[in-house]
């Protein structure tokens, strides 16, 4: 059953997204016209949402069993070689249901033996092995491939991972799973594009430049959305020949698992994709700082990003990094302030919280602050905790027991130092990791909550007065990943776009992706960019050719 009270009809904003919006969801995706800009709909869609549109809550249990069966046939082993293998340690780690914190099921641990051996895999497929070599064409159709097995295979993909994560298992089937898929569709179109120039020089010679594969990638990837990130960091380094040794989160490794068994279904060479599940310390910590590692790419938390920055410039080698944020939202008086609300909250709460560019600083206008606080008040008191299974569940649980303990360590922290506590607040429910929907209201700038990345369900609200107060405080914060400007005036949109220290920027609207469009930040939010044209650059590397034009033609 659902943790949260039962909806009331008739008032507020209701987030949940209704079968007809599925319908369309899935509809415009197979038209071609929508491809990785499905988030905002989640949204804009569902806000006249009537429960009676959900399907039978008989169809909870099946879901469930569906993906406990989907979990159990998966190896557990590390992918090393194109083959599975027991860590060399023999050590076994459990995988854990944050819904009921039971185990699911055990997977190997590996360690830096293990490492050794998968970079030594990856070296052999780069120096000896068809994919740098084959065509880039043929590199592009074997991506395709992929795409088309994670797209027969979708239903499995997502509840595993729902089961992994804790997410609503309709944001897996019409989110990460359908953006995952189309990741990687859109880096095998790349794969054949990628190419060098002409450049004119002075005297009978001819210079042109080639771009070429860097070689072996390490990378390591986070929880919170574990196969959208292994697609956000495969796809583009595949598509430009180089191979991979991956590891994913020690709390969310099933998905990983099973895109190293479609990549190998659809012939993917051996060594290609090497995926190793273990401990950050241990198996991250050899990879950050392996020497048969050529770059290193990593997601996750700035504190963990600043090690891998350190091992990358010891080696002198790239690495590039996307990490925290405490991302700025700033709702402007002349905004139509039910919208705003709506997309506030998606910003916030999509997920759980436990988004690197969730908007945690809602800046508002004195004139309209008080209503914004009560409507967004309403809305997360409509929020439905509860089995991410459930068809009516908006919010699941937090990945683990540290993050949970982290989360209403936070919230403690904003009661402590006197922000006023509008909902939420406490643990939901008896069993799992679930955490109410919390509200904090004249949140000052100096407090805890104000400062550092919560990654959980805790909206702050923060009133502001003048443009210039509130962009001065909008960019006073170590991260700049992303921000939000709610406003009509061109105007004030162009000021606040351009004034505020954010990789990206979204214009009255949240939470849009788009494969071909980049995402990164400022500060300390990490180094390069994820997606579009700019990953590419961070998987290949320049070289520079001269000749002589020796034929008399030419002279």
């Amino acid at each position: 059953s659902l943790i949260s009270c039962p909806q009331q009809e008739g008032s507020g904003t209701n987030l949940l997204l209704t079968m007809a919006a599925l319908a369309a969801l899935a509809a415009a995706r197979k038209s071609g016209r929508v491809q990785q800009s499905l988030l905002p709909l989640l949204s804009s869609v569902s806000r006249s949402f009537s429960s009676a549109a959900q399907p039978a809550f008989a169809d909870h249990e099946r879901e469930v069993q569906a993906a406990l069966e989907y979990a159990k046939r998966l190896p557990g082993k590390l992918f090393i070689g194109g083959k599975w293998t027991e860590a060399a340690s023999g050590r076994r780690m459990s995988v854990v249901d944050p819904r009921t914190e039971e185990v699911l099921i055990d997977v190997s641990e590996g360690d830096a033996a293990d490492v050794d051996k998968a970079v030594a895999a990856a070296r052999h497929a780069f120096d000896n092995g068809p994919w740098p070599r084959m065509t880039a064409k043929e590199r592009g159709r074997l991506l395709y491939r992929l795409a088309d097995a994670m797209e027969a295979a979708s239903e499995e993909l997502a509840a595993l991972e729902t089961l992994d994560n804790g997410k609503p298992l309709f944001y897996s089937r019409v989110a990460d799973v359908p953006l995952s898929i189309d990741h990687f569709r859109y880096y095998a179109g790349w794969a054949d594009k990628i190419h060098g120039r002409t450049i004119p020089v002075d005297g009978p010679y001819m210079a042109y430049t080639m771009h070429e594969p860097i070689g072996v990638v390490g990378q390591i990837i986070p929880w919170n959305f574990p196969l959208l990130m292994a697609a956000w960091k495969l796809a583009p380094a595949l598509a430009a020949g180089n191979t991979v040794v991956l590891k994913p989160a020690e709390q969310t490794p099933m998905t990983a698992l099973k895109l190293a068994q479609l990549a190998k279904a659809v012939g993917i060479p051996d060594g290609v994709i090497n995926v190793v599940t273990g401990l950050g310390p241990t198996a991250g910590a050899a990879i950050a700082t392996h020497r048969g590692i050529d770059k290193t790419a990593f997601t996750g938390s700035t504190e963990v990003g600043r090690l891998v920055a350190r091992a990358a410039a010891d080696q002198l080698k790239p690495c590039t990094l996307e990490l925290g944020g405490k991302s700025p939202i700033i709702v402007c008086p002349d905004v139509d302030v039910d919208k705003a609300v709506a997309d506030a909250h998606m910003a916030l709460f999509f997920n759980h919280g436990q988004c690197c560019a969730a908007g945690s600083r809602v800046f508002v206008h004195e004139s309209i602050y008080d209503e914004f606080v009560a409507k967004s008040t309403e809305a997360a008191q409509k929020r439905k905790v509860g089995d991410p299974f459930h068809s009516q569940s908006d919010q699941g649980p937090q990945v683990d027991s540290d993050q949970f303990s982290k989360v209403l360590g936070y919230i403690d922290s904003g009661k402590r130092e006197g922000a006023r506590l509008m909902c939420g607040g406490r643990r939901a429910g008896e069993r799992g990791y679930y955490v109410e929907p919390t509200v904090f209201a004249d949140v000052a700038d100096h407090m805890q909550i104000a400062r550092e990345e919560i990654f959980g369900p805790v909206q702050s609200i923060m009133k502001w007065g003048s443009l210039q107060e509130v962009v001065t405080r909008a960019n006073n914060s170590p991260y700049g990943l992303a921000a939000g400007v709610f406003s009509n005036n061109v105007n004030t949109v162009n000021t606040l776009t351009r004034a505020l220290r954010s990789g990206t920027v979204w214009v009255n609207c949240y939470n849009l992706y788009d494969g071909a469009v980049p995402f990164g930040g400022y500060k300390e939010s990490g180094i390069g960019r994820e997606k579009g044209e700019y990953a590419l650059s961070n998987y290949t590397q320049v070289k520079a050719v001269y000749m002589p034009l020796e034929n008399p033609a030419w002279r």
